[in-house]
């Protein structure tokens, strides 16, 4: 299947980078390349795009899209591992990095990758098909304590301990092998007036597996810094959120990487010597417009913040 998927906030994190025609830039989740092409297009034969994915799809269908450029590196990583595959390119820093986070289109279009509860397919949502831990691990070998817990707080599901103990018991009889069979145990667990009710009864869910498979949170306030780390002074970081619990901890640690001294107040001079180390281009987070949500329902959750190095 072609990889497919729309980027969001495009104009508005190009604008946002501010980008340098000689730059080094960073996608961190380069997908199918609509913003790296963007990026690309914006810098002259001295400027150079470095482009992440965990996701080998990804990254041929990247491949495709930009091989008239010679200014590029392709790499086959996780962004949290991004000091490393600076180093390893020979790239002390930065003038831009870009995360676009969560789940690509592409990945919930095809079926076989598990990652939609629309379609039947094994239980997998791994975005590094190479990894060994899949949703198939989790449903079938977490504790209940441990399911209730993701699907709590992962999900924010206020049916999650009844979800885990509908889990854990038909997993007693077989094991739970695909995504069909995880939604009709959600939809047994989530009483029928609550299931008529907003979005798909197991939408929450199976974002809390996918979260859980890939780390995505747990990743996610390390990989800020050390970007921010490699950024150059005026260098700037734009990051793409799709719900809340990403949305927070990325304006979290903006706004503890805004912050100077952390003395006491009653402290009559500063001992911590503590400097801010960016400031916030957008003080509220940017959000599509009406024309890109007519075109993309799916950007409607989207929110960009962008930060400055100083």
């Amino acid at each position: 299947m072609e990889f497919k998927h729309t980027s969001v906030l495009l104009k508005e994190c190009i604008d946002g980078l501010n980008i340098d025609a000689e730059g080094i830039y960073v996608d961190c989740t380069l997908g199918g390349a609509g913003h790296s092409s963007e990026i690309v297009k914006s810098l002259n034969h001295k400027g150079r795009l470095i482009g992440i994915d965990q996701d080998k799809n990804a990254l041929k269908a990247a491949s495709e899209k930009l091989k008239g450029y010679k200014n590029i590196a392709l790499i086959h990583d996780n962004f949290y591992n991004i000091k490393n595959i600076l180093k390893f390119n020979d790239i002390s820093n930065v003038n831009g990095i870009l995360m676009d986070l969560g789940v690509s289109s592409h990945q919930l279009d095809v079926p076989k990758r598990g990652f939609s509860y629309m379609a039947d397919a094994p239980l997998d949502m791994r975005m590094n098909e190479e990894q060994q831990f899949s949703a198939y691990e989790l449903i079938n070998s977490y504790s209940e304590e441990e399911l209730y817990k993701i699907i709590r707080d992962y999900g924010e599901e206020r049916f999650a301990r009844r979800i885990a103990q509908f889990v854990v018991r038909e997993r007693e009889k077989k094991p739970i092998d695909t995504t069909l069979e995880l939604v009709d145990i959600i939809k047994a667990a989530i009483p029928a007036k609550a299931r008529r009710e907003g979005p798909h009864p197991a939408k929450r869910t199976f974002q809390a597996i996918r979260i859980e498979v890939n780390k995505e949170l747990s990743i996610l306030e390390k990989a800020i810094i050390d970007s921010i780390e490699m950024l150059k002074p005026g260098g700037r970081i734009a990051i793409i959120t799709f719900h809340s619990l990403e949305d927070r901890i990325v304006k979290q640690t903006f706004k503890r990487l805004t912050e100077s001294c952390e003395c006491p107040p009653d402290f009559p001079i500063c001992i911590c010597g503590k400097k801010p180390l960016i400031k916030l281009i957008n003080r509220k987070p940017i959000g599509p417009s009406e024309m890109e949500l007519e075109e993309n329902p799916r950007s409607r959750s989207a929110k960009l913040r962008v930060a400055e190095k100083l």
